[in-house]
């Protein structure tokens, strides 16, 4: 069996327990399928179901949601990021920086840390203060963050060293065209340049701690602030990379305009109609997500993967094909994914519930569609003042983000 887990991490054997909850998952997925056949088989009888069995199918898919959650946090706990190898980003001697700056987090003492950037020269440390913490410090993070934030977590991930990334790219080609060996070459048009843009924006968090355990030699330091800031930088990640407007946040996907795939433009997001407003056309739920699966180009069909949200997986979860196979099948492995027709569920919470008009489920190649870009430096600045007895870790970030290939993702409508 092939064991996966998300990008960017170490893996270990998979753990007895997550084996028995995968084997669990199956089951209860058998258990699923057994009652929801059941309930459609009373719909075909009797052109209704019964509210006991309305209830047991949405008591069991509830228990597979949880049994997934479950499967996904012990995977994320097995994962052990290695740290603490080689020196960092700018040359230093091997845990330099990081032993000045635990010195720092611990003690508040910043002479080392002050005279590490001064030979550092150090350009990425904002003017409102705070140090630089250690590359490895920053790894765990964004380790952490590829593995709970879902659209980073398919997204292409730029690191870069200034506030905006710019990225070129071409309207139309160069002109080209056949010719004989001694034929005349017409003169060729110069590729039309445009340029996409992508600022980062600040993102904080601001971890407390007591005295007790900064003098506790024991805790690990890089780890301590990866796990106080990953769940608070992942949500806010996740909401601005669906929905974010682009002002002092990333630009979300869910945000661009958004027109019918017939008339699809560069610079806005194709959409296919469900056929049906709020919701599906009955019996003909396969046909609007296979409509969606081909209105994306063959090369970027390869890498692609469903999003939506917990709500709108619950809805087709339900759904089956022609031959009476469901098009939902749980994850094979631990820190694998549920799949939809074959290709990979991504849950990101922030997308919209199924409703008239809603566009409640992309499907695309993440990687080409949406970029994410990090700028280089994660900064820490220790107040032991604010909040005394406990001393706060204000914990900055700059992240942006936006579609840098229309082409590559669809969205299906919820309309006739």
């Amino acid at each position: 069996m092939d064991e996966t887990a998300p990008a960017g991490f170490e893996t270990k054997t998979v753990t007895p327990e997550i084996r028995s909850l995968q084997d669990e998952m199956r089951q209860t997925f058998e258990s699923f399928r057994e009652a929801n056949d059941s309930r459609l088989g009373e719909l075909e009888r009797r052109m209704t179901s019964d509210v006991v069995s309305n209830e047991k199918v949405d008591r069991i898919a509830a228990a597979l949601d949880a049994q997934k959650q479950t499967i996904e946090r012990l995977a994320l706990k097995e994962m052990r990021p290695a740290l603490g190898q080689g020196g960092s980003r700018r040359g230093e001697p091997a845990g330099e920086h990081k032993s000045a700056f635990e010195r720092y987090v611990r003690g508040g003492d910043e002479a080392a840390l002050r005279r590490f950037e001064e030979k550092a020269m150090s350009s990425l440390t904002g003017a409102d203060g705070g140090f630089l913490v250690p590359e490895e410090t920053e790894t765990e993070i964004g380790r952490r963050l590829a593995a709970i934030s879902p659209i980073r977590a398919i997204a292409s991930v730029r690191m870069v060293s200034t506030a905006v990334l710019k990225k070129p790219f071409a309207i139309s080609g160069a002109e080209s065209g056949w010719v004989t060996e001694t034929g005349a070459r017409a003169q060729t048009a110069a590729p039309q340049l445009a340029e996409l843009s992508f600022p980062t924006m600040e993102l904080y968090a601001i971890p407390a701690a007591t005295a007790a355990l900064l003098d506790d030699a024991a805790v690990d330091i890089d780890r301590w602030i990866g796990e106080e800031v990953e769940q608070a930088f992942a949500t806010q990640e996740g909401a601005a990379f669906v929905n974010g407007d682009g002002i002092a946040k990333p630009k979300g996907f869910m945000t661009y305009p958004k027109v019918d795939e017939s008339a699809f433009a560069w610079g806005s997001v194709g959409t296919v109609a469900s056929g049906a407003d709020g919701g599906f056309i009955d019996g003909e739920a396969a046909d609007a997500l296979i409509d969606l699966v081909y209105a994306l180009k063959a090369g970027y069909r390869q890498n692609a993967s469903f999003v939506m949200n917990r709500r709108t997986q619950a809805a087709v979860r339900k759904l089956k094909d022609e031959d009476g196979n469901y098009l939902w099948l749980p994850p094979a492995s631990a820190g694998a994914r549920a799949t939809l027709m074959g290709f990979p569920l991504v849950e990101a919470e922030e997308m919209p519930d199924i409703a008239a008009a809603s566009c409640a489920i992309a499907f695309g190649d993440f990687q080409r569609f949406y970029l994410v870009v990090d700028r280089q430096g994660v900064r820490v600045l220790r107040d032991p003042y604010t909040a005394k007895p406990y001393v706060l870790f204000y914990t900055t970030k700059r992240v942006g983000g936006g579609i840098q290939d229309f082409d590559a993702a669809k969205l299906l409508e919820f309309s006739a």
